[in-house]
């Protein structure tokens, strides 16, 4: 696997930390970038100009990560030559389905499984339910193929998002990438850092992703009870207070978090879904665990690969731990640099949600406020 990046910026344009002598020879660039950059369509012509052979998937973000930096209005790219692995993917817009779960189950339906071992998706931030999306995945997926990613975002505006693959970006879109062979190993953690706070409430009334009572009562003048003067800037200051989901089913509880409300019916709309009958309790951050989160998501990480060292890492955070960490949100980027070591390739971006299994040997789910980490390697 031999790896290269460059990042862009307005005031500087492409800077890359190579010659560009993989050229031809580059088998996928992953390009994480701000909402407004993505627009500009001679950023993907100086691409596929550089790599005219390779597939390039991305999204929009709320934060791009290269190497130990978070960026913010810029776009960063990593190609990847890979020496013993095969690449098939494809995409879809959510207007062509009937919902996020018939979604991952068209788009599982799409990959070829014979020698499939990991499935990496980038998703719609705002228009999917990220639970119904991983099932329809999963269902249609053999066992033994692990999936992570996340969901695309749009810094704090919550207006619109894009994914792309082998086209340009689109709103409304979920795209999957398969990779293929013997030789790759891939690692995964994901872990958060948040203290629960109040008491739990039981879920009285919700329909998939949208929420409306917490026992009996109007959950949105709940949230903004407990928001106070953060109840202005409802969704994004949202991110600031998650709810933790847990059910009578669950071994360990999910974090989820506002995508946007309804003032009109008085309802909150979730990443993923919060069934009637389960519990929700307030978060808030607790800066330390952020950090510690997040170099326990690398260490576990690391498992996946047996003795072989990580050569590329794809980091998702939430975009939720960027408002909270602020000037100091390098700090959980220089943690798994830390355990992941400096011979490793770091790339990702802050999203709305993160796909992930809790531990080897589980099912995938939608984990929001969470430092999520894939960890690949041929050697």
């Amino acid at each position: 696997m031999e790896i290269e990046q460059g990042k862009w910026t307005a005031p500087a344009g492409w800077s890359w930390n190579t010659s560009g002598l993989l050229g031809r020879s580059v088998d996928l660039v992953l390009v994480f970038g701000a909402t407004e950059v993505l627009e500009t369509k001679e950023i993907f012509d100086q691409l596929r100009s550089r790599y005219p052979c390779a597939h390039i998937l991305g999204c929009s973000t709320a934060g791009e990560i290269c190497g130990i930096q978070v960026f913010d209005g810029a776009c960063v790219a990593t190609a990847v030559k890979f020496d013993h692995t095969e690449l098939r993917g494809g995409s879809i817009r959510l207007k062509e389905v009937k919902d996020s779960l018939e979604a991952g189950a068209s788009l599982a339906g799409s990959l070829e499984v014979d020698g499939l071992r990991h499935v990496l998706v980038l998703s719609d931030g705002l228009a999917v339910n990220g639970s119904d999306l991983v099932r329809g995945l999963t269902r249609n997926l053999p066992e033994e193929v692990t999936v992570t990613g996340g969901l695309a975002g749009d810094g704090d505006r919550f207006k619109k998002t894009y994914v792309f693959w082998n086209s340009e970006p689109r709103k409304d879109s979920i795209a999957v990438l398969g990779f293929y062979g013997n030789r790759l190993r891939v690692g995964f953690g994901s872990l958060g850092g948040w203290d629960a706070f109040g008491p739990e409430r039981l879920i009285t009334r919700s329909k998939g992703n949208v929420l409306y009572e917490l026992d009996g009562h109007s959950a949105l003048e709940l949230y903004k009870k407990y928001l106070g003067g953060h109840a202005e800037g409802l969704p994004a200051t949202g991110l600031l207070f998650p709810l933790s989901l847990r059910t009578l089913q669950m071994e360990t509880g999910v974090v989820r978090t506002i995508l946007a409300v309804n003032e009109q019916d008085r309802s909150m709309i979730f990443a993923g879904d919060l069934p009637e009958g389960a519990y929700a309790r307030l978060m808030k951050a607790n800066f330390d665990r952020l950090i510690t989160g997040a170099m326990g998501a690398a260490r576990i990480s690391q498992t996946g690969l047996g003795e072989n060292a990580p050569e590329l890492a794809l980091l998702i955070s939430c975009v939720g731990r960027k408002l909270v960490l602020k000037q100091r949100v390098e700090e959980e980027i220089e943690g798994v640099r830390e355990v992941l070591g400096e011979n490793t390739f770091l790339a990702g971006f802050y999203s709305y949600g993160e796909l992930c299994p809790f531990a080897p040997g589980e099912k995938c789910e939608l984990h929001n406020q969470t430092m999520t980490i894939t960890t690949f390697s041929e050697r």
